[in-house]
């Protein structure tokens, strides 16, 4: 059997602001700048008496009742490898922070998990599991609840149990804190970090606080050298500093804690009271909703590996108002959509027979002969939204020069086609239904941006049914071309919305919805690998057909 170990969550290439994880606020980048005798620090094996002694200075208490660990996790390790072994018990809430279980199953223990989301503590339930157990492994605010213990319900169970370890790294943000409770019971652990309100995850500065036999104990666990040097000492830089910085931060965060717990509820989405800097929220498909956010950049965090969450993802509150403004608006875009735009070519129109093939006979008639290989690694590339350009710049490539209005009207004319040659136009057919279109219409108006002309964009409309249930129409006399925003802008502007998906079949697409903060969904266009579209877009889905967004609208 392999050795249970935690899984990193997965973070999109394209997420620029994670709250996928519980970090707190950004420490200040000049703290290791006023750290005195930077070298010496780092060429000494680490000291942390002196960050020992201001913690204990920040919770009256003596330094012998402070152990320095790596973080929270590294103090949950050490309870853990302290008290636990083959075939002993302990037991823990669930759902709770996952590292409990897995340091439990890491060392042949067996976890006895009591359910609580909500509401009132199970104190009842928790001290019959306790009685015969070696540890009780409690989080408050939990992770990833956010729910909270009272001073009384600790008491009892720390009254019926053996040891107890209070995982408090979230108790900035809480309306109680009850270390100082815990430390007067005499078998109370208390885990806290500067991870979370003070900033500093990426230090992993934790400590353990606990009556001085206990923490003696448990120091003989783990390694010697806890953390480093340069980390200790930004550690007590940042605990001098203005307590109203760490104040104005955790107020910010409950504050928009609120806000988002009434959002959530605005959108039909059930949340779970927080007193984290986090909600967790149920949202039905996970998958789903995590990718949407990623591709307008926000992370947020789903449970793949646990069933009584895979229906849920946990937010985390950014801490500031410009963040929180972005969250905002990715959320109501992905739940609440004011609009549908799609892109014309290969979207709402198979161009395979018309668009396509007047690019390759088009490059023929100037001597080059151009296969739909090489039309696909072009706009796959980007920057090919107009079709006569991206002819122009295959026969440039093979070392033809002609003018762009020469080759317009050339494509043209084969396109439209004349009195002796039929126009390829005859050959489009339509990839959406005109009654899944007016289906669709009845829900939200639909828009249409798209490099064509504008007569040519309402002809193929018209012709297939779809031109009266088109909201608006932004074309490439309207604005620049995609990949540039300003055309989905304009549609956004001219239906007066804000929120709105785009449905799209190239990196243009993808990106240019992405910049006007639209959500971009790709589809594969006839003859096209949807596996081949996801990998070039960070799109949030991409479809086999158009059809299929049917299933993903709220």
């Amino acid at each position: 059997m392999s050795t249970p170990q935690y899984s990193v969550p997965y973070r999109s290439q394209h997420v620029d602001l994670d709250l996928s994880r519980n970090e707190g606020s950004p420490a200040a980048v000049d703290l290791i700048r006023s750290v005195i005798g930077v070298d010496e620090l780092i060429r000494r094996y680490p000291d942390t008496t002196a960050l020992r002694h201001r913690l204990a200075e920040t919770h009256g208490v003596s330094s012998e009742q402070v152990l320095v660990t790596a973080g929270g996790d590294d103090a949950l390790f050490r309870c853990v490898l302290a008290r636990l072994g083959p075939g002993q018990t302990a037991v823990a809430i669930k759902p709770s922070f996952e590292m409990i279980s897995v340091y439990s199953e890491q060392v042949g223990a067996r976890l006895v998990e009591i359910e609580w989301w909500e509401g009132r503590f199970p104190t009842a339930d928790l001290i019959d599991a306790a009685g015969d157990a070696n540890a009780v492994f409690l989080v408050s605010p939990n992770n990833p609840t956010g729910s909270t213990i009272i001073e009384a319900d600790l008491r009892k169970v720390a009254e019926a149990a053996r040891f107890v370890v209070l995982d408090a790294a979230y108790v900035e943000f809480a309306d109680e804190d009850l270390t100082g409770a815990a430390l007067d019971m005499g078998n109370v652990m208390v885990v806290r970090t500067l991870s979370k309100a003070y900033g500093l995850a990426g230090l992993r500065v934790g400590y353990l606080l606990g009556p001085p036999h206990l923490i003696e104990e448990i120091s003989a666990y783990g390694s010697p050298y806890s953390i480093s040097s340069l980390s200790a000492a930004i550690a007590i830089e940042r605990l001098d500093r203005p307590r109203d910085e760490i104040a104005a931060f955790v107020d910010e965060v409950r504050s928009e804690r609120d806000d988002l717990a009434k959002l959530l509820g605005a959108l039909g989405i059930p949340s779970i009271p927080s007193q984290g800097n986090f909600l967790l929220a149920e949202v039905g498909d996970a998958q789903w909703v995590t990718d949407a956010c990623a591709a307008l950049g926000v992370g947020i965090r789903r449970f793949p590996d646990r069933d009584s969450l895979r229906d849920r993802v946990r937010i985390t509150l950014p801490g500031n108002p410009r963040d929180f403004a972005r969250l905002e608006h990715v959320l109501t875009t992905v739940f609440a959509p004011e609009a549908l735009l799609f892109d014309l070519d290969g979207v709402l129109v198979d161009v395979t027979g018309s668009y396509r093939r007047a690019i390759v006979d088009t490059a023929a008639f100037f001597g080059v002969v151009a296969t739909h290989g090489d039309i696909e690694r072009v706009k796959s590339s980007g920057g090919a939204n107009d079709d006569w350009e991206l002819t122009r710049r295959l026969l440039a490539d093979r070392g033809v020069a002609v003018d762009y209005r020469e080759v317009a009207a050339r494509f043209e004319a084969r396109y439209q086609g004349n009195g002796t040659e039929p126009g390829l136009k005859a050959n489009e057919r339509p990839l959406v239904d005109a009654s899944v279109w007016a289906g669709w219409a009845r829900t939200l108006p639909l828009g249409v941006v798209t490099g064509r002309p504008r007569v040519d964009a309402e002809e193929v409309l018209d012709r297939f049914g779809l031109l009266s249930n088109t909201s608006v129409l932004v074309t490439r006399e309207d604005a620049p071309l995609k990949p540039n925003p300003a055309p989905i802008r304009l549609a956004l502007q001219r239906l007066a919305v804000e929120h709105a998906w785009m449905v799209g079949d190239t990196r243009d697409d993808i990106e240019a919805a992405r910049s006007a903060e639209v959500l971009p969904i790709g589809v594969a266009a006839p003859g096209r690998d949807p596996r081949a579209m996801k990998a070039l877009t960070p799109a949030a889905r991409t479809l086999d057909r158009t059809h299929d967004l049917g299933e993903l609208l709220p």
